[in-house]
């Protein structure tokens, strides 16, 4: 069985001796290694790459997607200088991991798609915009090595995020517009106001600011000052209220998973440390008492509780009955294209789904990313991101034991990479805001902060479930 995983996991990968031996990485990277000896640009190569995926944080929230497109594509353009301009001795620090050769496998199947689509100009397009997103994967995964570097991404992000969230609090005491109907319009809900701060959309800004949450809570046991913590614990408390006065239920559901996840992950890291008791009761303590602020929230907090409850209220919500009319059309998309799909992006969607639509619910997408997945790649593009999400949180996971077992404390900063993945995957399942280039190039950075700390360990530890270890008596 440890056998199957490993293998399953790529665990056992000798990736060390396919890079030696890889014919397209000797003839790629190192090709310009001369001129970067000589080139006053490259000796600063990685500061320039962390200045340029700083603007792309620092500015996403603000400006349009055409401009943020731009951007990554300078951030794919150098990291290429950099990969080809590497030192052959030295090109292990291209990093490559499992997650990348799972990621380079999803855009294989995304580009035999594009070619199979029956709409091949709408797909390129589509096809375009996912190897941006995927090369900047590479290019975080990279500068993520650095632990200076890490820590200063995820703050420029977090004071974004904080400025971000701090507008929508205004809007929620001041008043905002209304952008589109985004509660039923039947609900006594129908006039409380949904913040969106710079996103133009709550269900867009709880995607943007689930990442945050989850950072801002670790950067308070990270960050060393006195002044840095209680920075932290602001941001925390800002981020989180801003998230929950979206009265997004995908950012809700994304929210509390996230926190499930973060909860078992934080108890197992300090439990090598726990006295028995503790290490035995510390997991079920919280969850009881997790749940119990969660039940007390819906008994007493009318807003949270009418937003609950239309979860399960099926058709007899407006917005429930409208994802359920995408998703069934959806289905029958796959079903006549379940191989290898549509090809992907919103361009190609828009052009198939009008064949397929129900009456009055026109939709730029499926409304969960799983489907969308499979509309635009088919099943052999869905089972290969399952794929892809396994070895990535198993990747994390074994990365995570040994750091516990150094007690070095930048392995809680993979903690909330595994966990912001979790949230935002939670969210995914009921809308598609994980497509839009703000949540999406934070979804990269999550999976590049996973990647970054991957190094490869002896065989008897690449199964996360099976350990030698002392271990937490869940």
């Amino acid at each position: 069985m440890d056998f199957f995983w490993q293998q399953l996991t790529l665990s056992s990968v000798p990736l060390k001796q396919y890079i030696t031996s890889s014919y397209l990485h000797r003839l790629l990277v190192g090709f310009l290694s001369s001129w970067r000896q000589t080139s006053i640009l490259l000796r600063w190569g990685d500061a320039i790459a962390v200045a340029l995926l700083s603007i792309v944080y620092i500015l996403a929230p603000f400006v349009s997607n055409g401009l943020i497109g731009l951007l990554l594509a300078a951030c794919v353009g150098f990291w290429l200088l950099l990969t080809i301009s590497d030192e052959p001795a030295n090109s292990n620090a291209t990093g490559i991991t499992p997650i990348h050769l799972m990621i380079f496998l999803y855009w294989g199947i995304a580009t035999v798609a594009t070619a199979l689509s029956p709409v091949k100009k709408a797909a390129f397009t589509g096809w375009t915009k996912l190897t941006l997103y995927l090369l900047l994967f590479a290019l975080c995964a990279r500068l993520l090595k650095s632990s200076r570097i890490r820590s200063w991404l995820i703050a420029v992000y977090l004071h974004i995020s904080l400025i971000v969230s701090v507008n929508g609090l205004r809007q929620w005491f001041f008043g905002a517009k209304a952008l589109a109907t985004w509660v039923d319009p039947e609900s006594s809900l129908s006039k409380t106001t949904r913040i969106y701060s710079y996103l133009g959309n709550p269900n867009l800004l709880a995607g943007y600011i689930l990442p945050a949450v989850i950072l801002s809570f670790i950067a308070i046991f990270v960050w060393r000052s006195g002044f840095t913590k209680a920075l932290a614990i602001t941001m925390f408390i800002v981020n989180s209220a801003c998230l929950i006065l979206t009265f997004s239920r995908g950012g809700w559901i994304g929210l509390v998973a996230s926190f499930l996840v973060l909860l078992v992950l934080l108890l197992y890291w300090w439990s090598i440390d726990m006295p028995p008791f503790w290490r035995t009761w510390s997991l079920p303590i919280l969850l009881v008492s997790l749940g119990i602020v969660s039940v007390l929230a819906v008994l007493f907090v009318p807003p949270v509780r009418e937003r609950v409850l239309s979860i399960f209220a099926g058709r007899g919500d407006s917005s429930n009955n409208f994802r359920i009319n995408v998703w069934m059309a959806a289905i029958e998309m796959i079903k006549d294209r379940p191989v290898i799909g549509i090809g992907p992006g919103n361009s190609a969607f828009n052009k198939i789904y009008p064949l397929y639509q129900r009456p009055n619910f026109t939709a730029l997408s499926a409304y969960s990313i799983f489907l969308e997945i499979a509309v635009e790649t088919g099943l052999i593009g869905f089972v290969c991101f399952i794929w892809l999400l396994v070895v990535t949180f198993n990747s994390g996971l074994l990365q995570l034991r040994r750091l516990r077992q150094q007690r070095n404390t930048q392995g809680l900063w993979l903690i909330a990479g595994i966990v912001a993945l979790v949230g935002m995957l939670g969210h995914g399942v009921v809308d598609t805001v994980w497509y839009r280039p703000q949540v999406n190039t934070l979804w990269w950075l999550m999976v590049g902060l996973v990647a970054s700390y991957w190094k490869p360990l002896p065989k008897t530890q690449t199964n996360p479930i099976n350990s030698s270890q002392p271990t937490v008596n869940w």
